[in-house]
């Protein structure tokens, strides 16, 4: 069984508190510290170069990279540097790109699903290549660890075949909904998914790593009545009751105990072993990697 290991993903990170933020999550207990790739974000690079000042024994990660927005070339000189300035800390995570409203801003042209995938492909083979030849050279070798996030099942094959790390992140853009959009996979199609990934990937399935980014994270004695809450606020993306919220694996709500049990279920039942929270519940997931770490009988984070 794969060790756990906890990520934040600082989609709102204030850039002045930042090198702050990241000692503190290290203090946590966590992982990994990862950053987005949107527009109206702080530039992901930038931040991971600051955490890498700031901690010693943290990974950095993209959660994830617009495939679009990045040359190979430009993106193997990037990742390489902050795999250098961390001593070997960089989780490289790609996607295809979703939200349209950021490429016309951009003005990037948008292109269908297939072309983004193909493209997204073609980086992965270009990477492959820059980092054999790239100076300055990055620490893990042949390259970065790579993680693939998404959802549709061809991205999914893709991951698969490619990534070292699989994300699943339960959202899915809502038919005939504006851009942006979202909703939100039960239990039975997120395992027809994670299914998909593993039959897909044939023999090299038991090496891959599966990362669930959790919506939300509740530390709360009454788990019903902080589900019925939540539902409300879910309820629009298909969590509309307290059953269908406690039952979600992008949802994480009870005691600390009771959050630490259905990890160990979800790990057990989906092989999710790599659990990353939005920043904002951080600090209630900080309370639940303790009895996690007891549960499966772990040490602290490793240094």
């Amino acid at each position: 069984m794969r060790r756990f290991r906890f990520g934040v993903n600082f989609r709102a990170a204030q850039i002045e508190d930042w090198p702050d933020e990241c000692r503190r999550t290290e203090a946590m207990g966590f992982d990994t510290v990862v950053a987005p790739d949107h527009l109206g974000h702080p530039s992901p690079f930038a931040m991971l170069a600051a955490a890498a000042a700031s901690t010693s024994r943290l990974r950095l990660g993209t959660l994830v990279l617009n495939n679009e927005f990045w040359n190979p070339a430009l993106l193997a000189r990037e990742a390489a540097t902050v795999d250098r300035l961390s001593g070997g800390r960089l989780d490289l995570g790609l996607g295809l790109g979703h939200m349209k409203s950021e490429f016309e801003e951009a003005g990037i042209p948008w292109r269908g699903h297939a072309e983004r995938l193909s493209a997204l492909e073609a980086s992965l083979d270009a990477l492959e290549a820059r980092f054999a030849v790239q100076e300055p050279a990055p620490v893990q070798r042949p390259r970065p660890p790579v993680l693939i996030g998404g959802h549709g099942p061809a991205t999914l094959r893709l991951a698969a075949r490619r990534a070292d790390t699989v994300g699943f992140g339960g959202l899915v853009q809502r038919r005939g909904a504006r851009m942006g959009v979202f909703d939100m996979d039960g239990p039975g199609e997120v395992l027809r998914r994670v299914d998909l990934v593993r039959e897909e990937a044939g023999d090299r399935a038991a090496d891959l790593e599966f990362n669930v980014l959790v919506q939300a994270v509740s530390v709360t004695d009454d788990a019903e009545k902080e589900a019925a809450r939540l539902a409300g606020v879910y309820g629009a993306g298909g969590l509309d009751t307290a059953e269908k919220v406690l039952a979600s694996p992008f949802v994480l709500v009870g005691t600390a105990g009771e959050i630490a049990d259905g990890l160990l279920a979800a790990r057990e039942r989906y092989g999710f072993s790599y659990v990353t929270a939005h920043g904002e519940s951080r600090e209630a997931l900080a309370e639940v990697i303790p009895r996690v770490r007891e549960a499966a009988g772990e040490r602290a984070a490793l240094s």
